[in-house]
């Protein structure tokens, strides 16, 4: 694995961050952290991460919001939605803005490895 791959992880529960990144950082990844999204999108335009893991509900702006205003200014930048609920209706929703895929919270963070790769091998084709 690519070991410059910086993840921007965007989510309002602190505890919920804070074992992410210690699991992205053990499989080697480069981790940043929002717990909102005028936060995340401050930092993707700063920073330009290589991917995005947003969540979908959050207060002030939630992550529909906050994928509409990355749209605005990055189209192809992976995006994966972060969903602690499997039948949430505003996953559609994100689903029109391009989305590189859904994680459910519920689900073991091994499940994420397959998610990821996929969708940053699908970013590199696109920058070539």
């Amino acid at each position: 694995m690519d070991k410059e791959i910086e993840i921007l992880l965007v989510d309002d529960e602190a505890d919920f961050r804070q074992v992410m990144t210690f699991w992205l950082k053990s499989k080697g990844y480069l981790v940043m952290t929002a717990s909102d999204g005028k936060s995340a999108i401050q930092l993707i335009k700063e920073k330009r991460p290589n991917i995005v893991l947003l969540d979908l509900i959050m207060p002030v702006t939630d992550g529909i919001e906050t994928l509409k205003k990355i749209r605005g200014f990055n189209k192809n930048l992976p995006v994966i939605i972060i969903s602690a609920h499997v039948d949430d209706p505003k996953i559609k929703d994100a689903t029109r803005y391009g989305i590189s895929g859904i994680f459910y919270k519920g689900k073991a963070f091994d499940e994420w490895v397959p998610l990821l790769e996929v969708a940053l091998k699908a970013h590199k084709r696109l920058k070539r």
